[in-house]
Formats: structure tokens, C-alpha cells, sequence
């Protein structure tokens, strides 16, 4: 199957086009830039220069022709993407290009949700739960979805939505919570936290990956939640990344206040995914935080934190 990535250079989609390349897929990974080690070291992808949110941009992607199409690309970075107005112009941009797409016979268009589309005072959370998000980023997302499901009914492009929780691993942004923990306490750092009270539900990148490549070959459509299905306290996680690290005295629980606009109850019923294909976690969380803890330990974390300043749209 002829496979485009958009967002490939991101965290979530490198690790993307790596398991629609396993699978035997002809992937084209969509970035802006061709200056991309991490993507071009990966053996058979190949490259497409083009941002998605311009007209030339889209056109160079919808004129690879695709039987499938992987929207990985938005702007995720820590601090911003909350509430940054560009989440409108990937709004716009993503249902223009799901449109191109559709009109030159594109069969399947699966693109990345979040889980804070929903109302997340719900805290366990189905692809039922209602849709309340609190901040422009999921409102942007849910708007998305919403005129996604509708193009699906008129065009007959069968279009699914995958709702992520809470991915980590390798190549994850320095700023999000587990390399952040990690990275101080290799260092030698006190890591600041809060109590970590809050309940979430973490999934390894790898298995976020196989999840949405599953789901390109199956005939679901609509939303569907890209999550491990087992909640885990913060306080759980940090104190894992304290061990594996050896320093764990120098964390600081309860240092950082809780937020009042952060959610204390935050995880995924899985069942749609799992009932409806092959798919299941392979990473347990204890096996996903090693390995990242190891990655960072490696000597990447250059390579990482340049990385990091770049919308996931590159």
C-alpha cells in the first residue's frame, strides 16, 4: 500500500513511518524540510518536502497518490500548543488536504486525535464520552473530527480517528514530564514534581505507532482511543524513573503545585481498537520507561533538544 505520512519528522510519526515500513507499506514521509537524519537514516522511506498548511504544499502531497494517508502533523509544543492560534490554521489545512486527497481517490485517511478532546471531568474515557475540550488545541482537534466524519459520508474516503493518551519513549520533547524527570535526575538534578496524584494513561510510542498502522489496513472508521486502557498514578511513574536512573533522591514530590485547570482522572477504554483488530500494548509501562530511560542515557538527548523546538508539522 502507497502510504503518506504527514508530520514524519515528529515524535509520533517517525516512529509511524517506521511501523508502515515494517509492515511492507511504500511509505513517503511528508516534511518540511529534507534535513532530517532520524527519518532519512530510516532505510526505504521516502522523502516529500512540503508543508501541508500552504496550497503548494498539499498539492505536492495529494500528487504522490495514495491509497492511504497517516495525518500525523500539528503544532505540539509544550507551552503553546494549548492555546496557540495556529491550531486553526491546522484545522483549516487538514480538511483542505483531506478533501484534495479524497478527490484524487484516496480509500483511507486516518489521522491523530488527543484525548482532551472529550469531557475529561468524565475521567474514564470512551469514544461516547461527550466532547468538551477546554483548551483552542482540542477544540481545534474535535472540529477536525467532526467535518473529517462528515467528508467520510459524502466522499465515501473511509476516515478514522485516533484518539492518543498520553505517548512517550524515544525522541519525546525534553519538556513533557518523563524525559524531563528523567533527564534531570541523569544529570545529577533535583526533579521538581507535583505529588503526582494525577491518574493518566501512558502508551510506548512504538505501540502508538503499531496501533495506528493497524488501523490503516482495518475497516474502522470514527474515533477510535489510542491508549494503554490501564490508568497509573504520576507519583507511580516518577517514582519508576527515580529507580531506573539510581538517583531517586533526588526527587521532589510535591514541589510543583497541582493545577487547577489540569485533570486529576485521565485514561482510555481501549476496547474499540482492541475488539476490532489485531491490536494490543506490547510495552508494559515498567519495559516502555526503561527503554526510554536507557535512550536518554545513550547520548541522544543533543539531537533531541533541537529537535524539540519544531512543530510536529515538519
Amino acid at each position: 500500500m502507497r502510504v503518506v505520512v504527514t508530520g514524519a519528522a515528529g515524535f509520533v510519526g517517525r516512529h509511524i513511518v517506521r511501523a508502515l515500513l515494517d509492515a511492507g507499506d511504500e511509505v513517503y514521509a511528508v516534511s518540511r524540510s529534507k534535513q532530517h537524519p532520524h527519518l532519512a537514516a530510516i532505510p526505504g522511506v521516502q522523502m516529500v518536502e512540503a508543508d501541508f498548511v500552504s496550497d503548494a504544499g498539499r498539492e505536492r502531497i495529494v500528487s504522490v497518490r495514495p491509497d492511504a494517508c497517516v495525518h500525523a502533523a500539528w503544532c505540539t509544543q509544550p507551552g503553546k500548543y494549548l492555546s496557540a492560534p495556529e491550531n486553526l490554521d491546522l484545522q483549516c489545512a487538514s480538511l483542505a488536504l483531506a478533501k484534495g486527497l479524497a478527490e484524487q481517490g484516496c480509500q483511507r485517511f486516518v489521522a491523530l486525535g488527543t484525548c482532551f478532546e472529550y469531557d475529561t471531568t468524565v475521567g474514564y474515557l470512551s469514544e461516547e464520552t461527550p466532547l468538551a475540550p477546554r483548551q483552542l488545541y482540542g477544540a481545534a482537534k474535535a472540529g477536525t473530527y467532526l467535518s473529517l466524519e462528515r467528508l467520510g459520508a459524502l466522499t465515501g474516503m473511509r476516515i478514522a480517528w485516533a484518539r492518543l493518551f498520553h505517548p512517550y519513549g524515544p525522541g519525546e520533547d525534553a519538556r513533557r514530564l518523563v524525559p524531563s524527570v528523567a533527564c534531570h535526575l541523569l544529570r545529577g538534578e533535583e526533579a521538581p514534581t507535583t505529588l503526582g496524584g494525577q491518574i493518566r494513561d501512558f502508551l510506548y510510542v512504538e505501540d502508538v505507532a503499531s496501533a495506528v498502522s493497524v488501523l490503516v489496513r482495518s475497516n474502522v472508521i470514527g474515533a477510535v482511543n489510542v491508549g494503554s486502557g490501564q490508568p497509573v498514578a504520576l507519583e507511580n511513574v516518577i517514582r519508576q524513573l527515580g529507580a531506573l536512573t539510581g538517583r531517586p533522591e533526588l526527587l521532589r514530590l510535591g514541589a510543583i503545585p497541582y493545577s487547577g485547570a489540569d485533570p486529576m482522572v485521565v485514561f482510555a477504554d481501549n476496547r474499540k481498537i482492541v475488539e476490532a483488530t489485531s491490536w494490543r500494548p506490547r510495552w508494559s509501562l515498567s519495559e516502555g520507561l526503561a527503554e526510554t530511560v536507557q535512550w536518554w542515557r545513550s547520548g541522544l538527548q543533543p539531537l533531541q533538544r533541537r529537535a524539540s523546538n519544531d512543530f510536529a508539522r515538519v
